[in-house]
């Protein structure tokens, strides 16, 4: 099993942002939540508008990415290659956890904690055509003072529209050929590597994972065409 290259471990680049630059988050009612693993494995629809999933790409391409790769699987690390952008900013980390997150999360609690909000080290990706990640896990991360992450929050800033296209392993639907993004689905494996999910990137949906030792076996396919650009953080508690 392979780890994921250490974003935690990796110093942010400075913020070149300040508060104001950054996109608006506007809070969201009647959000549609589907559990394709009871609270393992969970899809918000349309947690960021068409236009703040916009924003955010533009913000990111601005500031500018940086190449990520790792050392690979015979140095025990998991296949890496996309462009990467991170930023320490506990306004930026709060404006989404308050967009919905904070009301869906008020009744979660893991080992006596309860979801405080997000990592404010958030992350942006970027997967061009030929690029992905191969299986990894997702390691929890200390954040001090008692306060310790136990989710991974993906945020699909492109993708196709409009309804999720998440699928269990019993749906046989399939991605619209038309779709200005095709591949990137992250694709979730159990015991024995059994296919759990596949999500196809959906402008807009978030998208929940458990991490640290419950963390499922993952993977971001090849992108075969278009951008695939990912707002990135992870669900506190304490």
């Amino acid at each position: 099993m392979k780890r994921t290259m250490g974003d935690r471990k990796r110093t942010a680049m400075p913020n070149k942002k300040s508060k104001s630059d950054w996109p608006c988050v506007k809070p969201k009612s009647n959000l549609k939540i589907a559990h394709l693993k009871g609270d393992d494995l969970i899809t918000i629809q349309n947690y960021l508008t068409s236009a703040e999933s916009k924003a955010f790409r533009d913000a990111a391409e601005s500031i500018g990415f940086v190449h990520q790769g790792s050392l690979g699987p015979t140095m025990g690390e998991a296949y890496r290659d996309n462009d990467r952008i991170a930023v320490n900013d506990p306004a930026l980390a709060e404006a989404i956890w308050s967009a919905g997150l904070n009301k869906f999360f008020s009744d979660f609690k893991i080992r006596g904690k309860v979801a405080v909000g997000l990592n404010p080290n958030i992350r942006f990706y970027r997967y061009t055509v030929g690029q992905r990640f191969g299986r990894h896990i997702d390691e929890s991360v200390d954040l001090g003072e008692g306060g310790r992450t136990y989710y991974t929050l993906l945020i699909y800033l492109s993708g196709a529209p409009g309804k999720s296209k998440a699928k269990s392993k019993s749906d046989s639907s399939s991605q619209d050929s038309s779709d200005p993004l095709v591949g990137g689905e992250t694709v979730f494996y159990g015991p024995r590597n059994a296919l759990v999910a596949e999500v196809a990137p959906t402008e807009g949906m978030a998208l929940l994972h458990i991490h640290g030792d419950k963390c499922m076996l993952h993977e971001a396919r090849n992108v075969s065409k278009g951008i695939k650009y990912i707002l990135r953080s992870d669900v506190a508690f304490a």
